[in-house]
């Protein structure tokens, strides 16, 4: 049997792949099939995995082969600033799904850059709204109600979570934001994140959430931005955090309520104004209604109606632990009702709406100038060519 050729590589290259993907030594041994130890001395440059070992390794990592045999580590984005809750055991860490979906969306921020410096068009705008710490929340919800031209009037005729997440989200990117979803993390790692920058700052949300709690995700994350920082949150208001981590969340969650919610309209609505000041419960139907009319989340109103001093904490953990079980049960129905059939999947729409509309106009624009061909943009898309014509329409 012919000796298998090893692979000549820097082992800082490697190491940096495996923490850079967020893989301890431990699961990324088991993954490939090969001994901690065996693992960690090809770190250590004390020995070398084969090829066929080190392509394994690639995909686990997703990198492209040739990453692995630079000759030393790249340089890599700066890293976000962790604002969720602190895990009752250890120390925050992110998933290597996560670690996935934020390298994506850097590395999908960076081809928008460089055709928008190839393109000889209107550049994008420049992100010019922001905000402080010691602004009130409400004055910033309302800040973005004007950048945005929502008013109240539009914002009660859309009556549908969907459609309020597609409103929002196209009057962020007309800011100049880019806007993805992520489909890989688990909504109860993360809720979103976002990338500050003057130029293409982005804001990720996550696509395994109801519509309604990523629109708040969508208007809590813009809440960052304006503050110029970029970083991973959680929606969750209960939990440790660090004090300033604390300051932070509380402030972007209630800037994302005015947003979604202006003090003025929400309190004058009429299952509000017909019930007396000192009224602290509410029926599920005023709640939905709520909702209804603001086209977010009935957690949302609940939290809302707490921070306007129209319910007690008990209330909005009571009804907060309901919505949670309802969420869950409707899930294991949709599973059920589903079975072993394979869920059809909406390669356009999804195409769209993961990457957003502005990318995707970029990469058409380009393939029809005759600049990208019909293979390098499906590779770019990660669809199929024949998907092309759909993503077209819808984009």
């Amino acid at each position: 049997m012919s000796k298998r050729i090893k692979a000549t590589i820097n082992p800082d290259v490697l190491e940096w792949a495996r923490t850079s993907a967020a893989y301890s030594v431990q699961t990324a041994a088991e993954k490939v099939g090969v001994e901690e130890e065996i693992l960690s001395a090809w770190e250590a440059g004390d020995d070398q995995p084969s090829v066929p070992q080190l392509r394994k390794l690639a995909d686990l990592y997703k990198r492209p082969l040739a990453v692995m045999y630079l000759p030393e580590r790249p340089s890599t984005f700066n890293p976000m600033h962790d604002f969720r809750r602190l895990p009752d055991v250890g120390l925050r860490s992110y998933s290597p799904e996560l670690a996935y979906e934020i390298r994506t969306a850097q590395q999908r921020r960076q081809l928008a850059l460089e055709l928008a410096a190839d393109d000889e068009g209107e550049p994008f705008p420049k992100f010019t709204l922001e905000t402080t710490l010691i602004t009130a929340a409400e004055n910033a919800g309302q800040s973005i109600r004007q950048a945005l031209g929502v008013t109240f009037d539009i914002q009660s005729k859309w009556r549908d979570n969907r459609a309020a997440f597609l409103a929002w989200r196209l009057r962020i990117e007309e800011l100049g934001v880019l806007v993805f979803q992520a489909s890989r993390i688990e909504s109860s790692e993360a809720s979103g994140f976002a990338y500050w920058a003057e130029e293409l700052p982005f804001i990720v949300v996550n696509q395994k959430d109801a519509p309604g709690r990523r629109t708040f995700s969508l208007l809590h994350e813009l809440a960052h931005l304006m503050l110029h920082q970029s970083g991973v949150s959680d929606l969750i208001a209960e939990g440790r955090r660090p004090v300033a981590d604390e300051k932070v969340e509380v402030f972007c969650n209630q800037v994302a309520a005015a947003a979604l919610m202006p003090k003025l309209q929400f309190l004058s609505q009429p299952e509000i104004g017909r019930a007396p000041d000192g009224r602290r419960e509410w029926t599920d139907e005023d709640i939905a209604a709520l909702a209804r009319t603001f086209s977010v989340s009935r957690e949302a109103v609940v939290r809302r109606l707490l921070t306007l001093g129209r319910t007690t904490d008990d209330f909005y953990r009571k009804k907060r632990a309901q919505y949670a079980q309802e969420y869950n049960a409707s899930r294991v129905r949709e599973r059920e009702k589903q079975g072993d059939k394979p869920i059809p999947r909406n390669m356009p729409r999804e195409t769209v709406a993961t990457f957003g509309r502005p990318l995707v106009r970029m990469l058409l624009s380009r393939y029809h100038s005759d600049r990208l061909s019909l293979a390098e943009l499906s590779g770019f898309l990660g669809v199929k060519v024949r998907h092309v014509p759909g993503i077209e329409q819808l984009s």
